[in-house]
């Protein structure tokens, strides 16, 4: 049976526990048809890039489907009739993610790597060598090392 990735958008003014019902509804759907869920992964409220349908944010909600075609085209279906669904998108993979898909990995890890700091809390990014970046008004910082010396 083929293996999809499937995700959908709720208003913003909708409770969880009205986007746990509809994700238990989807997976009834799934579940009818001869499919199953494989996992479910509720992402949180999330801001969007611009509104839709006079929303700025909305509750974002993954699901891992092992199902016929038939199947993800009646929840797209009931996706298009529901009210609280802003957007979906199903995508067909070879095979589903071991462990928490990328949206719910700590980002703070990938940070720390990457050498960048969280200027919330009154860090700055470092450059290559691990120096701070120079202040303005200060013109030996800004200058290089070859040149101070010399």
């Amino acid at each position: 049976m083929p293996l999809y990735e499937h995700v959908f958008l709720t208003r913003q003014d909708a409770s969880a526990q009205q986007v746990e019902e509809l994700t238990a509804q989807f997976k009834g759907i799934v579940e009818q048809m001869g499919g199953k869920v494989a996992k479910t992964e509720q992402w949180g409220l999330k801001s969007l890039a611009y509104r839709l349908r006079k929303n700025r944010k909305a509750h974002f909600t993954m699901l891992d489907i092992e199902a016929p075609p038939a199947a993800l085209n009646e929840i797209e279906r009931q996706e298009r009739l529901s009210e609280d669904v802003l957007r979906y998108l199903t995508i067909r993979v070879r095979e589903h993610e071991e462990g928490p898909s990328a949206m719910m990995r700590k980002v703070d890890r990938d940070r720390e790597r990457d050498g960048f700091r969280d200027r919330d809390r009154g860090e700055y990014r470092r450059d290559r060598e691990g120096r701070p970046p120079p202040r303005e008004g200060n013109v030996e910082a800004s200058l290089p090392e070859t040149a101070t010396e010399a």
